[in-house]
């Protein structure tokens, strides 16, 4: 799962609470991207289906366009005289064999943005489920403002009870480290229902 298609606003949620105008500003900070990366078995989905969709449907694509791509070329090799008469025939005949050239030229790029296009719309429903969770989490807290988590200072030390990334993962009953369900709860004094978080395997005796 790539980081690319992380969001690129640094603010991604800003709540305004109008029943109180005086009310202090809250804020928080998020990462999508590590809450998707908690749900059983994503990244294996995701690496199966783009496998095979660069496999099959993509190299599909590739052999069709190169075999169209030969046998345009050679039908306008043998009837180049005839279309030096016909200016209009000559233009679309040259668009369409520049068109499937530049594709061919460029594959690469196209298949890395096809890959893009792929993994997105794979994700786009665990997205929605993050999307959903973050907005409760927002509205339950009140908090007022919601930032990138890697827009953070690096020499900032923000408390971890504002880390919505560990409150939507527990909303969602994803499992979490139990280090971080330990220090989120020490910080917030157990407020938030944690699920159960992953435990190391026990050492096999000897």
């Amino acid at each position: 799962m790539k980081k690319g298609f992380l969001f690129a606003a640094i603010l991604l949620v800003a709540v305004s609470f109008t029943n109180s105008a005086s009310a202090q500003t809250k804020i928080g900070y998020f990462d999508d991207q590590s809450v998707i990366s908690l749900f059983p078995g994503i990244q294996e989905k995701l690496d199966t289906i783009l496998r095979s969709y660069a496999q099959d449907t993509l190299q599909d694509e590739y052999n069709y366009t190169l075999k169209d791509y030969q046998v345009k070329d050679s039908i306008f090799k043998r009837d180049s005289a005839d279309l030096s008469k016909r200016p209009k025939a000559l233009e679309m005949a040259t668009t369409d064999l520049n068109k499937l050239k530049y594709k061919l030229i460029n594959w690469q790029q196209y298949q890395q943005q096809a890959m893009q296009q792929k993994e997105e719309g794979l994700l786009l429903p665990y997205r929605q489920r993050v999307a959903t969770a973050l907005s409760e989490v927002v509205a339950e807290n009140k908090y007022t403002l919601v930032l990138k988590a890697e827009s953070l200072s690096p020499y900032t030390q923000p408390s971890i009870a504002d880390n919505l990334t560990i409150r939507v993962a527990m909303k969602l009953k994803l499992n979490l480290p139990k280090e971080v369900v330990d220090a989120f709860k020490a910080a917030t004094g157990g407020a938030a229902a944690a699920p159960a978080a992953t435990k190391a395997a026990p050492a096999k005796k000897g």
